[in-house]
């Protein structure tokens, strides 16, 4: 798995409908309607996510690897 930016990671979430709610420092909170899950994106610049986090993100959103 390669790893991706937070911004990117966050342009990946909206792809998949899910909206910001908030952004509490660098961290984006999303929703998606329906779902009972927030997902908090942590956005520094164009840093790299650790691959554990990303992973974490993905399985929460149901975002197969095929979609990076």
């Amino acid at each position: 798995m390669k790893a991706i930016s937070g911004k990117r990671f966050a342009r990946l979430l909206e792809k998949q409908g899910w909206s910001l709610q908030r952004v509490k420092g660098s961290h984006h909170i999303y929703t998606k309607p329906d779902v009972d899950v927030r997902i908090s994106v942590p956005i520094h610049g164009n840093k790299p996510l650790k691959l554990g986090l990303q992973r974490h993100l993905m399985k929460l959103a149901k975002i197969p690897e095929s979609e990076l």
